[in-house]
């Protein structure tokens, strides 16, 4: 692909979510999220290989659905209040559509089934930027509608993701899908607290993004696309292999790294709320995560020696990727744990 056309691609990408986020008209808010919608695709299917078109054609045919229900809900609403106004939905019937339609539009379990394949068949630049800038669209829209959401719904999604995100990570070897299942988790844990303190879903998502970017960035540095990759990476580069271990285990949310804080908050402010079943669920679905990241972070350990046959191994590669933004984004996404008093 062309530098021109990925500049036009990105600059479109990065377009449509500015004009979601601040948008106060549902029909505005609908054009930035087709943007951005149209905007990855090609992204997605430039390998010419028939795993990306069949991820590429799963990705639109999923989105195009997610913001026909957006624009369906919008449009009940409109016609019970008479107002298009983001801030404004009333009925119960249509915030019931929005929640099902931007669940879809992130990939909140039960419609989940889109984003491990999808980022399967997409490079690894592709599926940080699935992981990351396309979340911020969606989740500008739950955050103006939080007030009005269905609090019951969003708690049920959240627990299903959790749970599920952990369950299905513990049987994968492969580090995107992995990293979907990880993105299902945390996705779920902001639900659960959207309704209740939309200012720890802030907090949330922007030590996700820190945390995902991180990670992916690790896995671009080392060519990691499975934990065998993982295994072979401590000979590449140690320091950056270690780095990545305390970057899995902050992900699963272990003290005292920054991982811990969102889900320190969201369970103490749930517990406040007495809504301790849900509390008690997705501390359980923690342990469940971070196993796997115990697992894939062990495997990442692990130094081989090289040995003699003729197979070209990891080891023998030298990162050929700009480590600038990797070393901006691994601390921040390890060390914040002491600011928290500050931000609570």
């Amino acid at each position: 692909m062309s530098p021109t056309t990925m500049t036009i691609l990105i600059s479109s990408l990065a377009t449509g979510t500015i004009i979601t986020a601040s948008s106060h008209h549902w029909l505005m808010a609908w054009v930035g999220l087709e943007m951005n919608t149209l905007a990855i695709i090609p992204m997605i299917s430039k390998q010419h290989h028939p795993r990306a078109t069949e991820a590429a054609t799963k990705y639109f045919l999923t989105q195009a659905a997610a913001s026909a229900t957006i624009l369906f809900s919008s449009t009940t609403n409109a016609w019970q209040t008479g107002t298009w106004d983001i801030i404004n939905m009333t009925d119960p019937a249509a915030n019931m559509l929005l929640t099902m339609a931007l669940a879809m539009k992130l990939g909140l379990a039960p419609m989940h089934f889109w984003l491990p394949e999808v980022l399967q068949g997409s490079t690894m630049k592709t599926a940080l930027i699935i992981t990351t800038w396309q979340k911020l669209a969606p989740m500008a829209l739950i955050f103006m509608t939080s007030n009005t959401l269905p609090t019951t719904a969003l708690l049920t999604m959240a627990m299903i993701s959790t749970l599920l995100g952990g369950w299905a990570g513990l049987n994968q070897t492969q580090t995107r899908k992995i990293m979907a299942y990880s993105s299902i988790t945390h996705l779920g844990w902001m639900a659960a607290i959207t309704t209740i303190m939309p200012n720890i879903l802030t907090l949330n998502l922007t030590l996700y993004l820190l945390m995902t970017t991180s990670m992916f960035y690790v896995l671009i540095l080392l060519n990691s696309k499975n934990i065998k990759d993982m295994a072979t990476s401590p000979t590449t580069s140690p320091t950056t292999t270690t780095l990545s271990m305390l970057t899995l285990l902050s992900l699963g949310g272990l003290p005292p790294l920054t991982g811990f804080m969102p889900k320190w908050l969201i369970l103490e402010e749930l517990t406040t709320q007495n809504f301790t079943t849900t509390a008690t669920i997705l501390a359980l679905s923690a342990l469940l995560s971070l196993f796997f990241y115990l697992r894939l972070s062990y495997s990442s350990t692990i130094t081989l020696a090289p040995n003699t046959t003729t197979t070209k191994h990891k080891w023998r590669f030298k990162p050929t990727i700009n480590t600038t933004l990797l070393t901006m984004t691994l601390p921040t996404s390890l060390l914040m744990l002491p600011i928290t008093p500050m931000i609570c």
